[in-house]
């Protein structure tokens, strides 16, 4: 029996042998089924990735708190009092916590208070020039005296000050255990509205202070580094710190309608510094605490939604470059997370970008937002008024505390908050007597 060659198979074949399986139509019961398995399955996934996100984000996280550990054994191995001496006969170093540009702070032992201080070890570069030390030294004095006679509860206090040799001395400072804001905000991205309010109501009330002393006192440099969390919790105690930009509103520079000369432009943290102090003219541009105003509402703004508000992702010199806070007109809020409308509106006045159309501290401590809950009920019930003089207790100033700043990443020229100098004719202990 002969077989029958093959079909040709393609498109020369003139006819197709081989049998098609029948379209199969689902259900519309089966549709459906399908159709929410499959929406269930994108919703894994999405969960999945989610969290995969998280977890990075948390790797993340730990493998920078190796690394500033690692740093932090570094340059301890590498520091001059790496073998924990005692200074003045009274402050026994223990370890460091951080190194600036020029300036170590260790946390150290009174043996006469019997209290643990933060010491910051200030040290000249001895191949610096003359003019160089001088503007050191000229820096260092001025915050010093700046900070000698403020005593608040919401500042870190300066105990002691004292010369080490020709070349460093040491400003001794209340010891904070917890770290600052801007390590926290990096650790846990943002915060609570309600955590956060009480940290800008506290820095308002350290504000309000200095304002109320006199001469009154711009911080000029606040932000997140220099917000101190005294148990390390967002739900604590905070002090205010790092006074080196600070500009003192007396008689001869300040003017209650215009303000005072901005000389030191091109200094602090540009993210934080509002539309006038960018300003470049023939004349220096005027400021006053409404500096400080700006700088609050973009840190309660960062709280938040775990962002600057302007010039997030720029590095300093792209937002000088790009003029970013000058073209910063308005500020926008994200859908999530979710802010109360009273929020939204202090941050909106906090950040008018006229200063004339922004309220100064004064105004800011008398906000209603800012206002206890027990008293916004109070007067809601008997209309009685609130004054911002009642919401702390009378402050004076005292010369037995004084403040001073503690922070680690500082230049010589703009945000040192001491210096010093191997000039011959200068005295640490004549100076800062």
């Amino acid at each position: 029996m002969k077989r029958k060659p093959p079909t040709a198979i393609g498109k020369n074949a003139k006819h197709d042998n081989f049998l098609k399986p029948g379209e199969k139509y689902l259900t519309l019961a089966e549709f459906y089924e399908q159709d929410e398995i499959l929406k269930l399955r994108a919703a894994a996934l999405k969960k999945e990735d989610a969290d995969l996100q998280l977890e990075m984000e948390k790797l993340e996280r730990e493998r920078n708190l190796h690394i500033r550990e690692l740093k932090r054994i570094h340059n301890e191995d590498n520091s001059r009092f790496k073998d924990h001496p005692t200074l003045n006969d009274r402050y026994l170093l223990l370890c460091l916590l951080g190194k600036g540009g020029f300036s170590e702070v260790h946390k150290g032992f009174d043996l006469k208070e019997q209290r643990y201080v933060a010491c910051k070890i200030h040290q000249l570069n001895r191949e610096w020039k003359e003019d160089k030390k001088a503007n050191y030294i000229k820096h260092a004095l001025r915050e010093y005296n700046i900070h000698k006679t403020l005593d608040h509860p919401r500042i870190v206090k300066l105990f002691d000050v004292f010369e080490i040799d020709n070349n460093s001395f040491c400003t001794v400072l209340e010891y904070q255990k917890g770290n600052d804001l801007d390590f926290y905000l990096k650790q846990n991205k943002s915060i609570p509205e309600k955590e956060a309010r009480s940290i800008i109501s506290q820095t308002v009330s350290a504000l309000r202070y200095l304002n109320e002393i006199k001469p009154p006192v711009i911080h000029y440099d606040l932000k997140p580094g220099n917000i101190l969390l005294g148990s390390g919790s967002v739900s604590g105690e905070i002090k205010i710190t790092d006074f080196g930009l600070s500009k003192v509103m007396d008689e001869t520079n300040f003017h209650p309608e215009v303000g005072m000369d901005l000389t030191s432009q091109g200094a602090g943290t540009y993210w934080y510094l509002p539309p006038e102090c960018f300003v470049v003219g023939k004349t220096p541009p005027k400021i006053s605490s409404k500096v400080d105003v700006w700088s609050v509402g973009v840190i309660f703004y960062q709280c938040l939604y775990g962002k600057k508000p302007f010039g997030h992702n720029l590095s300093q010199a792209a937002i000088l470059e790009e003029n970013t806070i000058l073209k910063a007109t308005e500020v926008e809020f994200a859908s999530k997370p979710p802010v109360t409308q009273e929020a939204k509106n202090f941050i909106r006045r906090c950040l008018q970008y006229k200063k004339e159309h922004r309220p100064d501290v004064l105004q800011l401590a008398a906000d209603d937002y800012l206002k206890p809950a027990q008293l916004k009920s109070k007067n809601m019930t008997d209309g009685s008024s609130y004054s911002s003089q009642s919401s702390l207790p009378a402050n004076t100033i005292s010369g037995g505390s004084n403040v001073v700043m503690l922070t680690n990443n500082q230049t010589s020229t703009t945000t040192n908050s001491h210096g010093a100098s191997q000039n011959p004719s200068f005295s640490f202990a004549d100076k800062f007597s």
